[in-house]
């Protein structure tokens, strides 16, 4: 039986480093951001390759749930889906969320805020994720009554190996060594914007260590940095550590 895993991040997060990791494992497909096409579909969002982008994959909702939760491309065992939840616009069905192992990257908003603010406007907590990460979480947790794994990019950079042997105990699958380390390089299963976004982790060959960032959070940003913050604490308070 496949085990399908949702991970749910925000941008400016470690997501394609955990999305390295697990598609590093012998027995892991793994999908990157099957949703982006809906996004910019629906949004006047200018990312870096949008038309590229819309031409390469599917931009109806309902078509990229059913194909998500049906059978891994290659019969593996693991299906590790990387999902960014600002994509999940006002009114999107997220029924499909049941039958999948739903997991929540999260990632202190101060350094999200510094870190995106340098490449494009933050006008809003929407184009960040937070709200609609605790929204998901909320409706798994009250309408669906389970409990999401949740893991801060701070504790897994702090120290990778402990904190992704208890994420594997949290979501059922056994951890493998080959998790930690991976060969440097851009993949197939890459999405096309990988070239605009994915220079790091293109270079990287494991996960890099912490380091704390000393920068403030721009005064006209501060209004949407303790918004996110909201949303933020309430997920770090329940998660694994």
């Amino acid at each position: 039986m496949t085990k399908h895993i949702a991970m749910w991040s925000g941008p400016r997060n470690i997501s394609t480093a955990m999305m390295r990791s697990f598609e590093n494992r012998p027995d892991t497909f793994v999908s990157d951001e099957p949703f982006y096409g809906f996004y910019l579909a629906n949004t006047d969002i200018d990312h870096p390759g949008r038309k590229e982008v819309l031409r390469s994959m599917e931009t109806d909702w309902d078509t990229v749930s059913k194909s998500i939760t049906g059978f891994p491309p290659n019969g593996e065992k693991v299906w590790f889906q990387k999902h960014m939840a600002q994509h999940n616009l006002p009114g999107v069905d997220l029924s499909w969320t049941s039958l999948v192992i739903n997991c929540f990257l999260i990632r202190d908003p101060r350094e999200v805020i510094i870190s995106y603010h340098k490449k494009y406007d933050v006008n809003r907590a929407e184009l960040l994720g937070y709200p609609q990460q605790v929204e998901l979480y909320r409706m798994l947790t009250e309408k669906d009554c389970v409990d999401p794994t949740i893991v801060d990019a701070k504790d897994i950079l702090k120290d990778p190996e402990g904190m992704l042997k208890k994420v594997c105990i949290a979501i059922g699958i056994p951890f493998m060594e080959e998790m930690l380390s991976w060969s440097a390089g851009l993949r197939e299963t890459d999405g096309v914007w990988a070239k605009y976004w994915y220079s790091k982790v293109e270079a990287s060959t494991g996960f890099q260590p912490y380091v704390e960032k000393n920068e403030k959070v721009p005064y006209e940003l501060e209004g949407i940095y303790e918004e996110c913050l909201v949303y933020y604490d309430t997920l770090h308070r329940k998660r694994i550590y």
